[in-house]
């Protein structure tokens, strides 16, 4: 695959618009995130670090939005199908693999069990491969958050390892993180690649 990725600023499923963070989200989602922290922090290291003012959490979106639009990394909030109201986030990032890009994602929990994680990331995942032509995905969690480890096997990640008492969870005590990977050749026999995406770049479509 060439290496020079696309951009895909708006990504349209049947239910939920991905779309890049503004920093005029700022007030919405730091209300989401405060209203959701203690279903959060048990499982997300960044939300150990929240609440935040609302100046910071501008400055962070006015962050995610630069290395956006210069193709480094690539963080969408997650949006219900009006476009209005946030439903969690996601992204592609790099983390301690730099030959890979790593998913993460996390819904509200009035949101939660309806599969809108596995929508989105099933998205994502086709927007990785075919539009920003990445090579390998990765998914990280606890073993204890199931639901989040299911979303990556009923996609067609395949567990490639679980790493011990790695990290420390929000009581400071060691815990194990799972790692689930999706290659570009394992890619079209995946589940992922059948998912219905419309993708949007500064007026023009594409659907994949």
């Amino acid at each position: 695959m060439a290496h020079s990725p696309g951009l895909a600023y708006s990504i349209h499923t049947s239910r939920l618009i991905l779309r890049c963070w503004h920093p005029t989200d700022a007030n919405l989602l730091q209300r989401e995130i405060n209203d959701n922290l203690d279903y959060l922090r048990p499982w997300l290291d960044w939300a150990q670090q929240e609440p935040e003012s609302l100046e910071m959490k501008t400055e962070r979106l006015r962050h995610f939005r630069d290395d956006f639009l210069s193709r480094r990394e690539f963080v969408y909030g997650i949006f219900g199908a009006d476009g209005l109201r946030i439903i969690g986030g996601t992204g592609l990032v790099i983390r301690e693999n730099k030959d890979a890009r790593e998913i993460g994602y996390w819904i509200g929990r009035a949101h939660a069990n309806k599969g809108l994680a596995t929508e989105s990331t099933a998205a994502l995942t086709r927007v990785a491969f075919e539009v920003n032509r990445v090579e390998r995905l990765e998914i990280r969690c606890d073993p204890r958050n199931r639901p989040s480890a299911r979303v990556a096997e009923k996609l067609g990640y395949v567990h490639r390892a679980t790493l011990y008492r790695n990290k420390t969870d929000p009581e400071g005590r060691l815990r194990d993180t799972m790692v689930w990977s999706l290659d570009a050749a394992e890619y079209p026999g995946s589940r992922a690649s059948g998912a219905s995406v419309a993708v949007y770049n500064r007026g023009k479509i594409r659907i994949l």
